[in-house]
């Protein structure tokens, strides 16, 4: 997540908005003078690295219960691929593979597994709080269940407490009688 080269970026897609009649969110730049483009370019990339922000800090998350992560914050970096006007971007690090156990870990079938179901769930979850206007998502906001990838350290009061739901209402939804989860369990969260 980047803002530094955006300006390069920007200049970029100022230059081809000849050739793109869907430029920023179905917005065509054809007909607007250059000093409107830029404005409205500036305000997308705003809009996007925000969002851009916002899912990576759910990935991040999720990332957080399958053990240590070298960097308790999301980092920004300026790679172009992060760039994009409209879409909202992240680059995940999982691994340092210089590390031979880190390397080891990424070579697990079952770490793989777990890597990949928590990147899915924090990438659904932002999707299903921030559904994009105009998408089955956002019709369907709070009607389908949000999925919880049980991980280190959570309680099903704890993670009742997080999506506000009760923990009764919790319970009852999976199917759960007492308090006892497993790291790995998947949990569906009942809309509002």
């Amino acid at each position: 997540l980047s803002r530094k080269g955006a300006s390069s970026e920007a200049a970029r897609w100022l230059a081809e908005k000849e050739n793109s009649a869907d430029l920023i969110g179905g917005v065509s730049l054809d007909d607007r003078d250059d000093t409107l483009a830029s404005v409205l370019l500036d305000l997308s990339q705003i809009g996007t690295l925000q969002a851009s922000s916002e899912a990576a800090d759910r990935v991040l998350k999720n990332l957080k219960h399958l053990g240590k992560v070298h960097k308790r914050k999301v980092q920004q970096a300026g790679f172009v691929v992060l760039k994009s006007p409209d879409i909202p971007s992240i680059l995940v690090e999982t691994a340092f593979i210089s590390s031979p156990k880190e390397e080891g870990r990424l070579k697990d079938a079952a770490h793989q597994n777990r890597l990949a179901k928590a990147l899915a769930s924090g990438i659904d979850n932002y999707f299903r709080f921030q559904p994009p206007p105009g998408t089955w998502l956002a019709a369907h906001h709070n009607r389908e269940p949000t999925r919880h990838i049980i991980g280190r350290g959570d309680t099903l009061t704890k993670i009742a407490r997080r999506y506000q739901v009760s923990l009764s209402r919790l319970r009852n939804y999976n199917s759960i009688e007492g308090d006892r989860i497993r790291i790995g369990q998947v949990l569906e969260i009942p809309g509002s």
